[in-house]
């Protein structure tokens, strides 16, 4: 009897360990469309530059049927992996660091990036954006790199995967303005075909 018990009990804490980690994504979701893109969804007022009051977010998403306290959002602020979301330093306001698709200003400064930073994306789309660049879309900004495995990251989401080279050296001597967002992601209101090509071995 002791040798199927010790059998079981890794595997319910295994399961344990799965339910937690899709309520966490479950929960991470939720939060990128409340603090990114529909706060309305559940009343929630976003300031200009895209803050939240905690309190204000846990009511509301409670009184929408999810689970929210302020542990879980502490440890989905701390346990992203690309840092999606900031507290902060009194931990009474969060936002998203980018992604958005609202109007916010983030209050950040401008600059200057890398001579070189990478944009991932899918091999279907190499076409159009060499034919009319890269276009913020439904974002505000365009989202670049400074690691090409990161970018390749990104790129595999959409498809069959390939990096593109943004010569942000050229770009930012010619006057096109760069921000760093709190997560370490470059952001750029838009990337001209002429500075994009494609990282090969040789690149």
């Amino acid at each position: 009897m002791l040798c199927s018990r010790q059998q079981i009990v890794p595997h319910q804490e295994s399961i344990e360990m799965t339910s937690n980690q899709k309520t966490m994504e479950t929960s991470s979701k939720f939060l990128s469309l409340v603090l990114r893109h529909k706060p309305e969804e559940i009343g929630l007022s976003l300031d200009h530059e895209g803050w939240a009051e905690v309190d204000d977010l846990i009511r509301l998403a409670n009184a929408s049927g999810r689970s929210f306290d302020r542990t879980m959002i502490e440890a989905i602020v701390a346990s992203s992996d690309k840092k999606r979301f900031a507290l902060s330093s009194d931990g009474q306001r969060i936002r998203a660091n980018q992604g958005h698709s609202i109007e916010v200003a983030l209050g950040l400064p401008a600059s200057v990036p890398p001579d070189i930073l990478y944009h991932g994306t899918a091999t279907r789309f190499l076409e159009s954006i060499f034919a009319d660049g890269l276009h913020s879309g439904a974002r505000q900004h365009v989202h670049l790199s400074a690691n090409p495995e990161v970018a390749r990251q990104v790129g595999s989401r959409h498809g069959k995967p390939v990096v593109l080279l943004v010569d942000t050296k050229k770009m930012a001597a010619e006057g096109r303005v760069f921000y760093i967002a709190d997560n370490g992601v470059w952001l750029t209101e838009s990337v001209p075909a002429s500075y994009l090509s494609e990282l090969t071995e040789r690149s």
